[in-house]
């Protein structure tokens, strides 16, 4: 129950990074936590949260580059709203089933 619990904790918490600041802390603690743990599970979930952040940076950077040509704008729009319900989804679907890591959808898997 113990393990469970810490795994539902832990892997919540890569995913939530990303709500606790937009710079490189949030990509710092998923890292800290793939390095520290033995669970397999958990450092699926770190995998696949630091993927999401660096996708989220790159989309960032190539969307403001194409503010130059207005269609930029709603592409950071729907960016921003993105990069809040993702993660959220994420963490209920860890809270719903611990045993099974989460994966986003349309990411690049760079790690």
């Amino acid at each position: 129950m113990q393990q469970v619990n810490q795994r539902k904790l832990l892997s919540a918490v890569c995913h939530g990074a990303i709500f606790f600041s937009s710079t490189i802390v949030s990509i710092g603690i998923p890292i800290a936590i793939m390095l520290t743990t033995n669970d397999s599970i958990v450092k699926q979930n770190a995998k696949e949260s630091l993927n999401f952040h660096i996708n989220l940076y790159i989309y960032a950077i190539v969307f403001s580059l194409l503010v130059l040509v207005a269609i930029g704008i709603p592409l950071l729009a729907v960016l921003a709203i993105v990069s809040f319900l993702m993660p959220i989804l994420a963490i209920l679907h860890i809270l719903d089933d611990p045993n099974l890591p989460y994966r986003y959808p349309f990411i690049f898997r760079v790690l």
